[in-house]
């Protein structure tokens, strides 16, 4: 198993659905928030023999974690993301919510911003809010 990396250059990344607060969709903001939460947790769980997330998460108990929040436009484009990602073998969740069966955020595992290049600045954009 490969060594972790310094932690303080380490950064999940989440990326939600913009569309969900259309009124169409009717999410608030903190329904949105739940769910990159869920994307977030269930990939750290994942993924969490990894000496990458054991790094991240141990640094300074955990004060030190990064993430970067990110949107797209909808589900297809969420989609489109994770099959970038697994192209490049970088781990993540794609979350789905249930009992509703509906794709709504994504996360990455911990990693340097030299190792995901431009896979999320291609189609993604940061999170401005509702």
């Amino acid at each position: 198993m490969a060594a972790a990396q310094n932690p303080a250059t380490l950064c999940m990344h989440i990326v939600v659905r913009k569309d969900l607060f259309s009124a169409k969709m009717g999410w608030t903001t903190g329904m949105v928030i739940a769910q990159a939460c869920h994307a977030a947790t269930a990939c750290l769980w994942k993924y969490r023999d990894d000496p990458d997330v054991a790094a991240y998460a141990s640094e300074h108990d955990g004060q030190q974690m990064r993430k970067v929040v990110w949107e797209v436009k909808g589900e297809a484009q969420l989609r489109n993301v994770a099959k970038r990602l697994t192209e490049g073998e970088f781990g993540h969740v794609l979350w789905e919510e249930q009992p509703e069966n509906i794709i709504t955020a994504l996360a990455t595992k911990p990693y340097t911003k030299e190792a995901l290049g431009n896979v999320l600045s291609n189609g993604c954009q940061m999170f401005r809010g509702a």
